[in-house]
Parts: C-alpha cells; structure tokens; sequence
C-alpha cells in the first residue's frame, strides 16, 4: 500500500522579526531621549550626574522594549510543533492522502480514454485510429468480454452511461455515439463543436471536457449545452481537463499529461483538493514505461464504493482509497 501525506506551512512572527523591531526600537528610543536630553543639558545647564541618571533610566527602558515587542507579537511567535490541519493557504488546493489498496490486470493494447462502473461492470473507452472501441472488460483478467470496434475515421474518447444508454465521445470528429447498455446496439448519434476529451453525468445532465479549463453540462436527450463552468485553482484557470468521474457531488479529473486528478466543485469550477500520483508507474511496473503513458481513467463503483485508477496502456488497474471522501 502507498500513501501520500500532506503538508502545510504555517505563517508565524519569527524570532528574527521580533529582534530586529526590539533592537531598533531600543536604538530609536535611545538615541532620541539622549538627544532631547543632551539638547536640554546645552539649553538649561543641567549638571553631568543628573543627566548621567536620566541615560540610566532610559537604559532600563529601553532593556524591557524587546519583552513587549514579544507579547504583542502574541502566540505566533512561538513554534508549534502539533500536527498540521492540512488546511491549504492561500485558498491553495488540499493534498488528498489516499492509499493503493489493490491492483488488477490492464490491456496494454488499451489506450484508455474512458473508464467507467455501471450495475458491478467495467466499461472502457480505448482510442487511437483504427484501435478505438467501446468494451465490457473483466475486471480479474483485464480482458474484454464484450465489445464493439469503433470506425477507423474515429478516436475514441470518454464514455458515461445514464439512463441504460452508453454516451462515447470522439476526439476531433464532433460525434457522440450512443449505445444500449447491454447488447452495445448503436441507438443515435450527437454532432458538437470542438473536441470531445472527458464525459461523466450528475444523475440529470452530461458532463464533458474539450481539453481547455470548461466542463459543459448537456441535455442528455438533445446534447444541448446547458451551461459552462470554468475549472480554476488559486493560480487560474486549469486547463487539459481530461477523463471525469462524477462522485458524491463532485467531479474527479485527470489532466493530460499529468499524473494528478483534481477534485473539482461542479457549482463553482474551483478545485478544491488534488492528488499526486508520480512515481506511480516507476513503483508498479517499471518494466513497462517505455509503452506506459500518462494516467487517465477513472471509475467508481458506487455498489461496492470502489474507486479504480488506470492509464494510457498502463498493464494494471489500481484500487484506491482517500479520493472519494467528502
């Protein structure tokens, strides 16, 4: 099993800070009593033990000025050595800490696009020209018990079922194919504008990626876009959104040509938690990254509350935990 821990920094008055306000309170306190002090010696005539008490007094002053720059300072000037609250700054996303609990077999021949759990079955999206299909795979083999090839004109992208009705995305070629869950007939096709990357669904409406930061949310019985949301993080805008997977009220997304998914608010656009997996490929099977690619696929079973991760010709499925959490 693998875990990831979180971090987080804590803003706090350091010790430094509090010694260079006190010394040059002191030094500003100082210089300029003994001046107004001196001026009056000069103006009034004072006498040289009097003005010697006053420097004294202003000394002991001056002595306490480092204490009370210390307690206005307060707590924070004090390390804390407790565990962090894994409370992000700076409205940057939280670390997700998961943990790789299983692994099963992948067809490496499989560049996967879609991944999705429906009534205890795996479906998969493949996709590349001449290679893209549509499959039922097994999810103790790795292999596909049922599946149709998609047209050579075509590349595959993400699929979402809603309905008994199986939704693929193309990449370039602006068409949606729809399918019967179970026997895989073609029942209609969609036309769009721009690529189809990612697809998941809320229940009510479809859920796409194009690539850029938008998600589109579509009429499942036209494809008519409803409305756009932006995906953002505390640096902007996040683009190459990819493979989706709509869990508990929140979308989780791969990024091209990353191997992190992000948690996505579907209300407001705005990622709200990430989780990193590098060395994934390295650890599991490092004898495959010369094929390996990114990771991309995403499933939950929401029968067995499952959650499974897979990439581009990746020979392994992971089971993984953390993600899901609300």
């Amino acid at each position: 099993m693998e875990k990831r821990n979180n971090t987080h920094q804590t803003k706090r008055c350091t010790d430094n800070r509090i010694e260079k306000n006190a010394n040059y309170l002191t030094i500003l306190s100082f210089k300029e009593v003994t001046t107004l002090f001196s001026v009056s010696f000069a103006t009034h005539n004072l006498n040289v033990s009097k003005l010697n008490l006053m420097k004294k007094i202003i000394n002991k002053i001056a002595f306490l000025i480092p204490f009370f720059a210390f307690v206005a300072c307060g707590t924070t000037g004090v390390k804390n050595d407790a565990p962090s609250n894994n409370t992000p700054t700076a409205n940057e996303p939280a670390q997700i800490q998961y943990t790789i609990t299983n692994q099963y077999p992948h067809d490496t021949s499989t560049y996967t696009e879609g991944l999705e759990f429906n009534n205890g079955k795996l479906y998969e999206s493949g996709g590349q020209y001449g290679n893209s299909k549509l499959a039922l795979v097994d999810l103790a083999t790795g292999k596909s018990v049922q599946k149709t090839p998609l047209d050579k004109k075509y590349f595959g992208e993400g699929i979402t079922i809603l309905n008994n009705k199986i939704y693929q995305l193309t990449w370039k070629e602006k068409t949606c194919f729809v399918y019967d869950a179970k026997t895989f007939a073609k029942l209609k096709e969609f036309s769009y504008d721009g690529e189809g990357w990612g697809m998941t669904n809320n229940g009510k409406q479809l859920i796409n990626s194009d690539g850029s930061n938008n998600l589109y949310f579509r009429d499942p019985e036209t494809f008519k876009v409803l409305s756009i949301i932006g995906v953002s993080d505390n640096n902007g805008p996040v683009g190459n959104v990819n493979e989706l997977e709509y869990i508990n009220g929140y979308i989780l997304a791969n990024i091209w040509q990353s191997d992190v998914i992000i948690k996505i608010d579907p209300e407001s656009g705005k990622v709200i938690a990430k989780a990193d997996f590098s060395g994934t490929k390295e650890k599991y099977f490092p004898e495959s990254l010369d094929k390996a690619e990114v990771l991309n696929g995403i499933a939950y079973d929401s029968t067995t509350k499952r959650l499974f991760i897979t990439g581009k010709y990746w020979p392994k499925i992971f089971e993984v935990k953390g993600l899901t959490d609300k």
